[in-house]
């Protein structure tokens, strides 16, 4: 006997509640504007200032006031991004996240779950040189002594 799961050659992963599917969405979503905001809050003033643009600082934090109260939160900026690109690459990676046995929507599937691992991946990259520029910058640049 064939079940409706093999007769529509759908896996667990499409019967999966839409709230499920709304979560994920959410918190992908979440983690690429976290990981851009570790390198708006931290990283990019820094790196201005450390090539000499020190006046582009002060005229983005006096058009955009609200970065100044984000930068003296950074360790709470990236320790929040770095949850979200935790339970991201969960939702990513768990066991049990399987694609159609229908050859037209396992092809959709499978080009989907690329993009979004290049979207996590790109996400992670940019976590790590925003990491860089904010907490590693400074002591690695006085250990070569400039």
């Amino acid at each position: 006997m064939i079940d409706a799961t093999q007769q529509h050659g759908l896996t667990a992963r499409y019967f999966s509640s839409p709230i499920t599917r709304v979560k994920e969405s959410v918190v992908n979503v979440a983690t690429i504007f976290a990981a851009t905001g570790t390198l708006v809050c931290c990283a990019f003033p820094i790196l201005l200032v450390t090539f000499g643009f020190g006046s582009v600082v002060v005229s983005l934090t006096t058009a955009l006031p609200w970065l100044i109260p984000i930068a003296q939160q950074k360790a709470w900026v990236f320790a929040g991004s770095g949850v979200l690109l935790m339970l991201s690459g969960w939702f990513l990676y768990r066991p049990g996240r399987a694609c159609p046995t229908n050859p037209a929507l396992a092809q959709k599937c499978a080009r989907i779950d690329k993009w979004n691992r290049r979207i996590y991946w790109g996400s992670i990259g940019l976590w790590m040189i925003g990491f860089f520029a904010a907490y590693l910058l400074l002591p690695v640049s006085r250990l070569f002594g400039y």
